[in-house]
């Protein structure tokens, strides 16, 4: 693992802002799987502002998305559905040939879960895939558990996902989430790993001691052969 600890959150998304670019200048129809939360907004900042200088960089580009809070409405302003259409996808002009992602409010999540499969079955595996480290080292909506699934799933959401800013300021609370697997990031060509917010610093630790532990699904990183982690200076001090 590729680990780099950047001065600030600005100079920590403008690194990531790189990694994504120079892997879209070598495959033009990159395969993208993207995080949501405070994390890669930055990221995601500055790829618009480069779409604006260079939009057909981002011409063949396509977009899977990462995780979802589930039993709420499609576009309910929290849903990670609503983030990355606002930080991602129309600013950078992806169309829906070339986006897909789990629905909130889908019928049967079961079926919705199958067809994301199918999809990376078809599209896949991911050539990079942007992850962000949860608070008590979950991986998308792979939580901490005796045991992991490999692929797509509905996932019982703990207490601690619950608290997430994006959760915590809903009205009408997610009753389950819908993420990719862990074989399913893992098989990812490249994966991009950011890590801000200071009450991470424990969380961090105990991801840096290279111990692999199903409780803290972040570890399974360290199997793979190309991972790089950005870390903000502040959440190790």
């Amino acid at each position: 693992m590729e680990i780099e600890l950047c001065e600030s959150y600005e100079a920590l998304s403008l690194k990531a802002s790189e990694v994504v670019l120079n892997e879209l200048e070598k495959k033009r129809d990159l395969l993208l799987c993207t995080a949501t939360g405070n994390s890669p907004t930055g990221t995601y900042r500055l790829l618009g502002e480069k779409f604006k200088l260079h939009p057909e960089l981002f011409d063949q580009l396509h977009v899977v998305k990462l995780d979802e809070w589930g039993g709420i409405p499609h576009m309910h302003p929290g849903t990670c559905e609503s983030y990355l259409q606002g930080h991602l996808i129309r600013p950078l002009e992806i169309n829906q040939s070339r986006y897909t992602g789990f629905k909130s409010d889908a019928e049967n999540p079961a079926m919705e879960c199958q067809a994301i499969q199918d999809y990376l079955n078809r599209k896949g595996p991911i050539d990079l895939c942007i992850l962000g480290l949860g608070i008590n080292g979950h991986l998308a909506f792979n939580e901490p558990s005796d045991d992991l699934q490999a692929h797509c799933h509905i996932a019982r959401l703990t207490s601690a996902s619950m608290k997430h800013s994006m959760a915590s300021e809903m009205q009408v609370k997610p009753t389950y989430g819908l993420t990719l697997g862990i074989a399913d990031i893992l098989q990812s060509k490249k994966i991009l790993m950011l890590i801000t917010g200071n009450e991470k610093r424990k969380i961090v630790d105990k991801f840096l001691s290279e111990k692999i532990t199903t409780l803290l699904p972040a570890s399974f990183l360290w199997l793979h052969p190309n991972v790089v982690c950005l870390i903000e200076k502040d959440t190790m001090e």
